[in-house]
């Protein structure tokens, strides 16, 4: 006698292998996981990131975008960019071209999650180089760069993210030195050099700034500025920026986006009186960590007075993933529902803290959420046509039926833009609109110039008509003509046949549509049995004649 327990996990084994744990005839479709992100084919503001969960997720590509511009036109007055996301200090380049850089074989990197922006920054171990003794890592500029020999330099901003290690009096993070002419045979040496005292970063502009009728004639005519920043913490990012106002004269100084300092660079030393603006001398280079000992990130330069500078780690503007096109086999397919599975990431001072939430709606306390939309049509093509209708991962859907889908998610950091959402993986749950089962009996009979066809109707309830299909050589059908869409009959004549031919004959079944979206043509299910027939004069109806 069989036991009851036996026959339940017979059953439970049965329904496993026959249809997916979601019901019998559902399939699945995963996006990540133990799968790819490949099918994630447009990406604005999203990064793959591997350190989050034993695969790699979607997560917000921490200020990538770098700058938060409210006038696009300010992109052209960018003059140089180091991101440290090339993976090795040899391959690290100013993005924007102006500025050949030159590393030590001291300089090594760091990679996300320890970077502050992007997939990586530049680690500096506290060493000048022996290699390079302006520093390990020396930026020399192009012709046409902001800061190349002769510029008149007028509205400029400097800025970069600093995690020192120790905050040693006398390590160098910036120097930038340049050699002018004084019309007296000799030169006057000019620097910019923010060096660490008493843990703090000591900006020193000397004989950089220039009255408006300069002619090399005396040290009267140069202005050197001074000035401090606030204590600095060690191992933590701050973010620091320098941007002068040629208008005014006006020199500020900005830590994580507070006003620090400002200074006057005119020739009375506060606003009004002429104004002293840089002029570049010859020789000139800029040197980055010497003796310096943590990571710099996102080093960039501008031709213009930055209004505004992107300080958190990802932009209060989110981002946005869709998937491409994805094929469920068949028209009319339905997608029952949509599964979510993440979390949400955040990293301060280096502190990285990773939350796994799951299978849920992906929305937080602090703001940062996940939106999700869908887009479904029989058509691969016109995606233009069909608008995004947004969906609540985990909730059975009724009306998105179609054989191609599309699925987008929109990532939003949280309030204060140090954390983000991500998204480990996603499934798309659908049940696939199968054609039914073809005719299991087929009949061909002869006739003169033509055959006809019967057969016996498929065993599924959903059928919607059928398709008749010859050819005049076996398997193979005339494609020219195509299918002959007969409706939902069980016999058909073909005419216009040649007589003495043999023709082959197969008949497809294909679904009742499911919603009032036309068709170029039904989905075909199997073809039946193959029969053949040789439509010939009919002999016995010229002897009745």
């Amino acid at each position: 006698m069989i036991r009851k327990p036996f026959i339940l996990a017979l059953l439970y084994l049965f329904f496993l292998l026959a249809g997916s744990v979601y019901g019998i005839g559902e399939k699945t479709i995963t996006l990540g996981s133990g799968s790819s992100w490949e099918l994630m084919e447009k990406r604005q503001g999203i990064a793959e990131a591997s350190y989050i969960r034993p695969h790699p997720v979607l997560v917000l590509a921490g200020g990538v975008s770098g700058i938060r511009r409210e006038n696009p036109k300010d992109a052209f007055l960018s003059d140089l960019h180091l991101s440290f996301d090339e993976g090795r200090p040899m391959a690290f380049k100013d993005s924007l071209g102006h500025y050949d850089v030159l590393v030590s074989a001291e300089l090594t990197s760091a990679a996300d999650p320890w970077s502050r922006v992007g997939k990586g920054a530049a680690l500096f171990n506290g060493k000048t180089g022996a290699d390079k003794p302006e520093g390990p890592l020396v930026l020399k500029p192009r012709p046409g760069a902001l800061f190349a020999p002769g510029s008149y330099i007028r509205d400029f901003s400097i800025e970069f993210w600093l995690y020192p290690q120790s905050l040693e009096t006398g390590e160098q993070v910036l120097s930038w030195y340049s050699s002018k002419p004084d019309g007296k045979g000799g030169y006057i040496n000019q620097r910019i050099v923010s060096a660490v005292t008493r843990n703090r970063l000591q900006w020193t502009f000397s004989n950089f700034f220039f009255s408006p009728g300069f002619s090399a004639k005396g040290t009267q005519d140069q202005k050197t500025v001074t000035f401090l920043s606030p204590l600095l913490l060690n191992r933590a990012w701050s973010h620091h920026l320098i941007r002068f106002d040629a208008d005014l004269g006006l020199l500020e100084y900005l830590v994580d986006g507070r006003l620090e300092t400002l200074v006057y660079t005119t020739s009375s030393g506060r606003e009004g009186g002429d104004v002293y603006t840089p002029i570049i001398g010859e020789d000139c280079h800029l040197a980055l960590g010497s003796r310096f000992s943590g990571m710099m990130d996102e080093v960039r330069i501008h031709g213009n007075y930055l209004e505004k500078a992107e300080i958190t780690r990802y932009s209060g503007s989110g981002g946005r993933a869709e998937t491409r096109t994805l094929d469920l086999g068949y028209a009319d397919s339905q997608v029952l529902k949509i599964e979510a599975f993440g979390g949400r990431t955040s990293n301060y001072s280096g502190k990285v803290r990773n939350e796994y939430a799951g299978n849920s709606p992906l929305s937080f306390s602090d703001h940062s959420e996940m939106k999700f939309f869908i887009r479904i049509s029989n058509s691969p093509y016109s995606w233009n046509e069909v608008p995004w209708i947004p969906v609540n991962p985990g909730t059975e859907l009724q009306q998105f039926r179609g054989r191609y889908v599309q699925l987008a998610a929109d990532f939003y950091p949280g309030t204060d833009g140090e954390t983000s959402p991500y998204l480990s993986e996603l499934r798309v749950i659908y049940k696939a609109a199968e054609p039914p089962p073809p005719p299991a009996y087929v009949a061909a009979v002869a006739r003169d110039g033509a055959v006809e066809l019967t057969w016996r109707a498929s065993a599924s309830r959903n059928v919607g008509g059928y398709y008749v299909y010859y050819g005049t050589a076996k398997g193979e059908y005339l494609e020219s003509k195509g299918p002959i869409d007969v409706g939902n009959r069980t016999s058909f004549l073909i005419e216009g046949l040649k007589n003495g031919t043999l023709y082959y004959f197969a008949i497809a079944a294909y679904n009742k549509p499911e919603n009032d979206e036309r068709l170029l043509m039904h989905e075909p299910g199997e073809f039946s049995r193959e029969v053949a027939a040789r439509p010939l004069v009919q002999t016995i109806a010229r002897l009745g004649e």
